[in-house]
């Protein structure tokens, strides 16, 4: 257990990820500066002091160590000022640094997109993310990459009088290890699916006459695993869902079909059949040792299976995402995955950094192995990455979350004209995406860049009861009336 104590209750989240980074290992706690003395002498801690015109860092984790930065400001020091100075303390202190430098949010790519827009030329922009944030060189170079090619994408969608439609089926086969998302077992919810469905055409019936006016750009049917439905089921909702919005325009029609043990011939033509244009066959892993043990119960076979099943039925847009630093996994398992996948020739990879989550079975897996039984290195990541080249694919899509495994990042590669729009709009936030389903966020972008949500409750039953209740919520959101 680490604690930390500051005298700026705005900045605690700030402390806890750095920290956090630093030190995944162990427990971070934050707390104001006057609970220090509640606790026992000796333990391990952190205490942070701003001034008007200096920062004070007491580091007592291995042994004590104090830093002081001063500053000529005629105002407190910033936040900004604060996350540096501190990162570099723990980067004397610990002796390593960490690729991303002191950023904690989730888009990174923000930044390099931001200047973009600005005018800024690239050396300026690598520059500055060097010095503002100590962003290794790679990371800043690849942040610059990836904003130029989303930014090209983007500027071909609709931004004020367009929107992107979001479905979630929020039922898996089972749950694997790792997942916080909202999903239920479909075995527990088979009777109930019809009522499910119920309610959620009926928010789909809002969002159709409110947004009738705007142009929808893209849809994406995700979850949970949207083809856990019967074959019938999923035929009646994506014509639903065709009849009830204009799709003109739609530039991009994804389903995530996840699991393999989901996937059938039938379930596969109901989407063909519907005009779905991209779909995700995900292995995670292509060791079927760690396949069961993360719950996913289909084998790697399957896996290969499904995806030609996938090409057989006409689709030539085909996403694989993987998960490195799964338990147990090293260089040589992803070396492994990564030739299957090259045998396979998918569309696009998405390689994500495994990240534990509290709400997740891999936090108590955590507790009782290690955080060290987690392996993910540079190598695995350039391993992935060398793959994804070698198939002709560039990186299009890049976010961080908390607690990632080796404090990296996923990143989205695909080939030229087989990039997930919606997942860029996900991440840049450029565009309001309407949301439906139980768990499922609503997004309101306005054109000063503002932002304003819309949550429904996680809950099947709770969804399905109240629906009359998260339709209130989206004409609150989505109305100016």
């Amino acid at each position: 257990m680490i604690h930390v104590y500051t005298n700026r209750e705005n900045y605690q989240y700030d402390l806890h990820a750095l920290l956090k980074s630093f030190y995944p290992e162990h427990d971070v706690r934050v707390y104001a500066a006057e609970a220090q003395e509640e606790h026992q002498d000796g333990e391990k801690q952190v205490i942070v002091q701003l001034f008007n015109d200096s920062i004070n860092v007491i580091l007592d984790i291995d042994v004590r160590k104090e830093y002081v930065h001063t500053y000529k400001n005629d105002t407190d020091v910033t936040k900004k000022e604060c996350k540096l100075s501190i990162y570099h303390d723990l980067c004397d202190y610990t002796g390593k640094t960490l690729p991303w430098g002191n950023l904690t949010g989730i888009r990174p790519t923000k930044l390099a997109m931001g200047m973009l827009a600005e005018g800024k030329e690239d050396a300026e922009i690598v520059a500055w993310l060097k010095a503002a944030h100590a962003i290794s060189d790679e990371k800043a170079l690849l942040s610059l990459d990836i904003a130029k090619r989303e930014k090209a994408i983007l500027d071909r969608l609709h931004y004020e009088d367009g929107y992107s439609l979001y479905i979630g089926i929020p039922f898996c086969p089972t749950t694997c290890l790792y997942c916080s998302f909202t999903s239920y077992p479909i075995a527990v919810w088979r009777k109930r699916v019809e009522e499910y469905l119920q309610a959620l055409f009926q928010e789909i019936d809002f969002v159709a006459e409110t947004y009738k006016n705007k142009i929808l750009d893209t849809v994406y049917i995700g979850g949970g695993t949207p083809t856990t439905l019967e074959a019938a089921e999923l035929d009646r909702l994506l014509q639903y869902v065709r009849n009830q919005f204009d799709f003109q325009q739609v530039t991009e029609f994804t389903v995530e079909a996840g699991r393999a043990d989901s996937i059938t011939r039938e379930k596969l033509a109901a989407l063909k059949k519907n005009g779905v244009t991209r779909i995700s066959v995900n292995p995670q892993t292509m060791k079927d040792e760690t396949l069961k043990y993360i719950g996913r119960q289909h084998t790697v076979t399957q896996v290969k299976d499904a995806f030609w099943m996938a090409r057989e039925a006409g689709f030539d847009n085909i996403n694989m995402d993987i998960i490195l630093g799964l338990p147990g996994e090293l260089e040589t398992d992803v070396q492994h995955t990564i030739d299957e996948i090259t045998q396979l020739n998918p569309d696009s990879l998405t390689v994500h950094s495994l990240a534990v989550k509290r709400a997740s079975k891999l936090s108590q897996w955590i507790e009782e192995n290690g955080i060290t039984a987690l392996h993910n290195t540079d190598n695995t990541m350039e391993i992935a990455q060398r793959g994804a080249y070698a198939l002709n694919m560039k990186p299009y899509y890049l976010y961080r979350q908390k607690n990632m495994s080796g404090n990296f990042e996923n990143v989205g590669y695909a080939r030229e004209g087989k990039y997930g729009i919606y997942n860029i709009l996900i991440m840049e936030e450029k565009q309001s995406i309407v949301a439906c389903g139980a768990g499922s966020v609503s997004k309101r972008v306005y054109p000063d860049g503002r932002i304003e949500r819309s949550e429904n409750v996680k809950d099947v039953a709770l969804y399905i009861g109240k629906i009359d209740e998260m339709i209130e919520r989206k004409r609150k959101l989505l109305t100016d009336f």
